[in-house]
């Protein structure tokens, strides 16, 4: 992806400065199904966690997505008897629906999950989150794989998984290393703008998530952990590889078709105003060379086998014009998808009109490259054209990319109309809290106003006040938390005015 200073949705990252308020820090989602046995070890184990190692206000929300035991009473004890812990159920089942519905509600700026089963070593917590809080990053990932991580599993699994990002890599160009590790954040800027864009609600939401944000240019930071496999644990493998495999077609095939608006939650380049205002500077130059060099070696290969073949029944001029004419418009396809960026089939035909003119002209530099080889030979070897007709298609590649560059496929991307940028957050597409009170908004409001897109961070109080934040509450579709179109539970939430999240949007 290009790192331009063209701004998108959201804004140029910054730390979150830290201070006094009321609402949490880092809120970190436990999903859970029929996990009556795991939880209260787990809650207890990660609360003491926090307590000890980490410096600001938490919480820990337990999601229950249609648990058929005993684990909604156990979550509702612990809620009742810690005050950090917060507790949802949802009647439908699906671990990407659980952490969609909770990180849309919550009002915490760093939003994290982890496995019910903890095979992840909590000490791995806080540098996950570090790098959200500073501003750095814009997700975080725990990752298996990382060369520095220990791993304890059995032989299956690690082939499972290791497969599963190598397909991962191969079919959608992923290059993080460790899509499926329970252990995970975001920031809640991002989260309101990329979770409309995730369809899944099961255990491929979290790779869906990623490879939007990795396509989107978002910087996604690797944590390397200690993970010990959980023997027990109720995943169907046979049954989650394949859905993840239907997974990565769905989006492999968005992804290629450009339907997805991921320009919605695109950043800008830094935060440094200097860095947003530098213009006519090329931007993706070396890229786009490797891929034009590599794309021009496969259409010359190609142009050389269809001259051949042509070759066999025409002339030398006829067969050289009309493999010129059927590699030149594969060239300008693949040119303009992989070389330079360009999705759907918006202006596909202007592309390929001004493709054709590139094509003319590299037809009059092969075509007088072979007439005044036929003028200083009178029967020269097929050898021969060949070597002339290589020299005259590199002359003609170097001015193919520069008109393709500058004239076929130009970077509109400094001239775009900031009116036709969506805001953050709008009317119509509204955030929600789980805070009860008024004074908290308001005060979180006013910090806002001071800090950016978000108060100061609040320190842990010593002795936190007894009763939870979410007292005074109304009831809504949980679904509806980002966009309206998710209708899969019924949660209490309140919601919050678009002016609460990013004060510098001027609507």
């Amino acid at each position: 992806m290009r790192t331009d200073s063209s701004p998108g949705t959201l804004p140029a990252r910054e730390h979150l400065p830290a201070g006094d308020a009321g609402t949490p820090v880092l809120d970190v989602v436990i999903p859970v199904y029929n996990e009556e046995k795991d939880l209260q070890p787990c809650v207890l184990r990660l609360h003491e966690h926090l307590k000890r190692t980490f410096p600001y206000a938490f919480r820990i929300t337990i999601a229950d997505n249609a648990s058929i035991d005993t684990t909604p009473q156990v979550a509702a004890r612990l809620e009742s008897e810690i005050p950090e812990v917060k507790s949802f159920r949802l009647e439908q089942k699906g671990r990407g629906r659980a952490l969609r519905t909770v990180w849309s509600a919550s009002d915490a700026p760093i939003l994290a999950y982890m496995d019910v089963d903890l095979s992840t070593d909590l000490n791995a917590l806080l540098p996950l989150v570090a790098p959200l809080i500073s501003g750095h990053s814009d997700l975080a990932i725990g990752s298996r794989l990382a060369r520095s991580s220990r791993v304890v599993r059995g032989a299956k699994r690690e082939f499972i998984s290791r497969t599963y990002n190598l397909i991962l890599r191969g079919s959608l160009q992923a290059r993080f290393s460790d899509a499926q590790c329970g252990f995970k954040a975001i920031r809640r800027d991002v989260a309101q703008a990329l979770l409309p864009l995730v369809e899944d609600t099961g255990w491929f939401f979290d790779t869906e998530m990623l490879v939007l944000a990795e396509r989107a240019g978002l910087r996604i930071h690797e944590v390397p952990v200690d993970w010990v496999d959980d023997p027990n644990s109720t995943v169907h493998i046979v049954k989650t590889a394949t859905e993840d495999l239907k997974g990565v077609w769905r989006v492999g095939k968005a992804l290629a078709s450009g339907s997805l608006p991921l320009d919605r939650v695109t950043r800008p380049f830094g935060d440094d105003p200097r860095d947003r205002d530098i213009k006519d500077v090329p931007k993706g130059l070396a890229r786009q060379l490797v891929g034009f060099c590599v794309v021009g070696g496969l259409s010359t290969l190609f142009y050389l086998v269809l001259y051949s073949a042509f070759r066999q029944f025409c002339g030398s001029q006829i067969a050289n014009a009309l493999a010129l004419l059927v590699s030149a418009v594969a060239n300008t396809a693949a040119n303009r998808r992989l070389t330079f960026g360009v999705r759907g089939r918006g202006g596909a035909v202007r592309h390929q009109a001004q493709g054709l003119v590139v094509f003319a002209i590299g037809l009059a530099l092969t075509s007088g490259s072979l007439a005044a080889l036929n003028a200083a030979s009178s029967n020269p070897g097929h050898s021969t054209e060949l070597a002339v007709l290589v020299a005259a298609n590199l002359a003609a590649t170097v001015l193919r990319f520069l008109l393709f560059r500058a004239w076929v496929f130009p970077d509109h991307g400094d001239s775009t109309d900031e009116s036709t940028l969506v805001a953050l957050n709008s009317p119509s597409s509204p955030t929600y809290s789980t805070a009860g009170t008024a004074p908290q908004h308001t005060q979180h409001t006013q910090h806002a106003q001071h800090h950016g897109a978000y108060g100061p961070l609040p320190h842990r109080q010593p002795q936190p006040q007894q009763g939870a934040p979410y007292d005074t509450t109304t009831q809504f579709r949980a679904g509806e938390a980002a966009d309206g179109t998710w209708r899969d539970a019924t949660m209490q939430l309140q919601p919050v005015r678009p002016h609460d999240t990013d004060p510098r949007d001027p609507r």
